[in-house]
């Protein structure tokens, strides 16, 4: 979990044009939707927020008019050409509270000579405390050969996280590089030819 503080404000006028000026200010449009409340608009400092989008499920502490408000980075849209920032969707969150959240899967160690490990899920869903967020979940290798396979109950939580995965589903295993398969496949081709 990253801990972010930012200064927000709260939004007046809408629309594109509205919108197209806040940016041009140097602000990026945002929205806070939960817990049954109407969803707030706000902005947000633009340059803050495109460092704290480098963060997966990133948490941010928002000073909205000096009141104080945890919320977590849902979803935000890019221009596909300038890749500016122009809108952020944001949740509230409240201590205890759980959320369901996807954290990449980051490969520690290696395969056998030979071989690569073979990647089937490049993330995971996690049930987690809101405010406890882990940014990866890690997969360990040590040298191992062909056929060695992780499942997703074999990989370490971080406390009372929870997998929305059932535990004898592949996430990673070891397979070989190909460069074998296809010089097998080629000696009797060959041995055909000498013939």
């Amino acid at each position: 979990m990253s801990e972010n503080k930012l200064v927000a404000q709260l939004r007046t006028s809408f629309g594109k044009g509205a919108a197209r000026k806040d940016r041009a200010a140097g602000r990026t449009p945002a929205v806070i939707y939960g817990h049954g409340s109407e969803p707030r608009h706000i902005t947000l400092p633009a340059h803050e927020i495109a460092l704290v989008l480098r963060h997966k499920n990133a948490i941010i502490d928002l000073d909205i008019n000096g009141k104080h408000e945890t919320v977590l980075v849902k979803s935000a849209s890019k221009d596909v050409v300038t890749q500016i920032i122009e809108h952020v969707d944001l949740v509230e969150i409240v201590k205890g509270e759980r959320v369901h959240v996807e954290v990449p899967v980051h490969i520690v160690g290696e395969s056998m000579s030979g071989t690569v490990i073979d990647l089937e899920h490049k993330t995971l869903k996690l049930e987690v405390d809101a405010t406890t967020i882990p940014e990866y979940v890690e997969v360990h290798f040590n040298k191992e050969g062909l056929g060695f396979h992780v499942t997703a109950g074999d990989i370490k939580l971080p406390a009372g996280a929870k997998l929305d995965l059932d535990d004898h589903e592949l996430v990673a295993s070891v397979v070989g590089t190909g460069a074998g398969a296809s010089e097998d496949a080629a000696a009797p081709a060959e041995a055909a030819k000498a013939e």
